[in-house]
């Protein structure tokens, strides 16, 4: 199970890039049909890139969390569910900025920044599971 908490944690750290390569074809893509023409009103739907980043960011990743917080219970790392709840939360945080951002834009900012942060606890996570362990025998020690 460790393992299993170990790739769930790099696997949200992968989404997190994904999702920075997907906001950026989007809004390249945009560009470049603005070049050519497009016009981009209310009723622009996004592309690609924007489709791509909002399934990520919506289901998969969140999905992703989810599993890393259930498996924290059963894979003996050292803090793994503390971790786990990091993920969670910074998730959670994630999508709330994400609607936030639709109204009052500058806080997408917030956003970005939220995600470099989901990076870094997800993959400090995966770190700790291949590096630490602890006796199943200490249960609140995983908390």
């Amino acid at each position: 199970m460790k393992s299993v908490y170990r790739w769930l944690a790099l696997l949200i750290g992968v989404g997190v890039l994904v999702q920075a390569m997907a906001i950026a074809l989007g809004w390249f893509t945009a560009l470049k049909d603005m070049d050519g023409g497009l016009v981009i009103d209310k009723n622009y739907e996004g592309n690609f890139g924007h489709a791509l980043h909002g399934i990520v960011g919506s289901m998969v990743i969140p999905l992703l969390a989810l599993a890393l917080l259930i498996v924290s219970f059963f894979a003996h790392v050292a803090g793994g569910v503390r971790w786990a709840l990091y993920v969670v939360g910074l998730v959670v945080l994630q999508i709330a900025l994400a609607f936030v951002s639709f109204g009052v834009p500058a806080v997408g900012a917030l956003h970005g920044a939220n995600a470099l942060a989901l990076l870094a606890v997800a993959g400090i996570a995966g770190r700790r599971a291949a590096t630490r362990t602890e006796a199943p025998a200490a249960a609140d020690a995983n908390i």
